[in-house]
């Protein structure tokens, strides 16, 4: 009856009930016909004014040229009954509230059961197919702190995506050319010669990498090949080393982002849109449409005629593209070639340039705009002692992703790293993400899991195992902890809603705090083993529930639901 949605198929069915006692009211000649707002119903912040409340009143009072309490004490008389309500009250200056019926908190935990790992789940998606494209870092070293937030975030709204009822693609995208890369490939070669020839036997690049990893890739070479570069070309010896280079990283990346509980659909290649022309067709389109002019010798594209605050440029005077135009190209491919409902680009906070500017490439090329969304996450300051801490205590370097996960362990980093809006700075305190107590946000979730675990193979010992809700008087969970942890657990479905439509997975990790303090309280106020027969099966199918919806919004995160802890 209620689907997978309690708190939505409550609202809206309360909603309806308002509405049609006050066209009874306005048959009754209590109250005048107007035009109207649809009813608005919310959770009331305080649960002694009721489970539900319509400002519907209020909102009607000057069409209807009546005090909002008159009109609600009118719409009271004529509230239909409904087995999920009892209790209609009308309060302050005008709400309208109401209370979950027992038949309410049965349906919750009945939907629960039914539904069991696919709880939660919503169809707003509509099978929408939608690409999150994040942490894309230049394949030149090792993936850093940004990129760790990053990687999370962009992975959770995926999976909040795909709960929600899109079908989300994962997609890495490869800086494998431009100036970036031929630095990098300059810089493995004067490692390499250095290495043979010693430091003063070649300069090395003004703009190269001097991360330890370029002398360890030039080490890797060294043991593989010997000397025997050293008599190559110079071309042939950076195209190589390139090759060799990027190839390592890319596996170290994809290692790294494995462990990390990440895999991607896709990994996209910045050559592909070169070697096919790509780049070049996209760069003639808008020449067609009439959006790029010369100027000193270069090809400008008309971006301020689209919101941007300044042109730029495409092609240089060299017949080199820029990035900017690589770019535009990639993302055009991204609807045009692969067909797209939506695209989102998780970048770092640095890059709120790219969204005005990516857009106006897109509007230029007759694309919707609204089609590309982006998530702009602030640092991360990783805090020990309470001091910031930049450098890995074994290492000596700074500290990669590679080093942050031999410090904490990937739930520890998944769950943290999510615990804030992305638009918010991040405290990341080392210490706490280590601690195993109720402190630890992550351990205290766990826990809660691990705990209802232990209590189901204690009670199954005593031969009390769970029943099925339908064979249950749950009219008997009337405890002011037992209604709350009900409401709380039939809050996951609004919640990942809310999440896939702000793109803020941060929401999940704090319904699991709220879920697992929740249930914490549960524990503590009543008793499940000395209970009389039918609530103690009652209670013991509550507890149940929650480790059930745990596991589900755990899982979604990708970190672990341990059952002994």
């Amino acid at each position: 009856m209620i689907q997978n949605n309690p708190y939505k198929f409550a609202k809206e069915t309360f909603a309806a009930l308002v509405y049609d006692a006050y066209r009874a009211a306005v048959a009754a000649g209590e109250l005048p016909d107007a035009e109207t707002a649809a009813p608005v119903v919310e959770v009331p912040r305080d649960a002694q004014n009721g489970d539900l409340s319509s400002t519907f009143a209020l909102a009607a009072a000057k069409p209807l040229r009546r005090s909002p309490k008159m009109i609600a004490e009118a719409i009271l008389k004529h509230m239909a009954a409904h087995e999920l309500f009892c209790d209609y009250s009308v309060a302050g200056p005008g709400f309208l509230n109401v209370r979950f019926s027992n038949a309410w908190y049965h349906c919750v935990l009945s939907t629960v059961e039914a539904h069991g790992e696919e709880y939660g789940k919503d169809d707003i998606g509509g099978g929408k197919r939608v690409m999150v494209e994040f942490v894309s870092a230049n394949p030149t070293g090792p993936m850093h702190l940004g990129n760790a937030r990053g990687g999370v975030i962009g992975d959770s709204i995926a999976s909040v995506l795909d709960r929600a009822g899109y079908k989300a693609h994962r997609e890495f995208y490869v800086n494998d050319a431009g100036n970036q890369v031929d630095n990098f490939a300059r810089s493995i070669e004067a490692r390499y010669i250095q290495r043979l020839r010693g430091e003063d036997a070649v300069e090395f690049p003004e703009n190269g990498y001097h991360g330890d990893d370029i002398k360890e890739l030039a080490e890797e070479l060294v043991a593989l090949y010997g000397d025997t570069y050293l008599d190559v070309d110079s071309e042939t010896r950076r195209n190589d080393m390139q090759i060799f280079g990027l190839k390592k990283n890319i596996e170290r990346m994809k290692k790294d982002l494995a462990r990390y509980g990440i895999n991607y659909d896709c990994w996209f290649f910045e050559s592909s849109l070169h070697d096919s022309g790509y780049v070049k067709e996209t760069i003639d389109l808008l020449e067609e449409r009439g959006m790029l002019y010369e100027k000193d010798g270069a090809r400008w594209f008309k971006a301020s005629e689209f919101g941007a605050e300044k042109d730029e440029v495409m092609v240089k005077a060299n017949g080199f593209y820029t990035y900017y135009a690589v770019d535009i190209a990639y993302h055009r491919n991204k609807f045009c070639e692969r067909g797209f409902d939506k695209v989102i680009d998780a970048l770092g906070a640095d890059h709120h340039g790219h969204t005005i500017r990516f857009r106006s490439g897109i509007s230029a090329l007759g694309l919707n705009p609204d089609q590309l969304e982006f998530i702009l996450f602030q640092l991360v300051d990783l805090k020990r002692n309470g001091e910031s801490v930049r450098m890995s205590k074994r290492t000596g370097k700074m500290i990669s992703l590679s080093n942050l996960l031999d410090e904490i362990s990937v739930d520890a980093a998944r769950f943290f790293f999510n615990m804030r809006q992305c638009n918010t700075h991040l405290e990341f305190d080392l210490d706490l993400a280590v601690r195993e107590d109720s402190d630890n946000p992550v351990y205290y979730v766990q826990y809660a899991h691990a705990r209802i675990c232990s209590l189901l193979k204690k009670l199954a010992e005593t031969g009390l195992s769970p029943t099925a809700v339908e064979k249950l008087d749950l009219s008997l969970l009337s405890e002011p902890s037992e209604r709350l942890l009900i409401k709380q657990i039939a809050q996951l479905p609004e919640e990942i809603r809310l999440a896939a439509r702000d793109l803020e997975p941060y929401r999940m990790t704090k319904y699991l705090i709220d879920l697992a303090t929740a249930f914490h309280s549960f524990y503590t106020e009543v008793n499940i083993k000395s209970a009389e027969q039918a609530t103690a099966c009652a209670r013991l199918a509550l507890a149940d529930a929650t480790r059930s919806v745990l596991k589900n919004v755990l899982t979604l995160l990708k970190i672990s639901a341990p059952e002994v802890m």
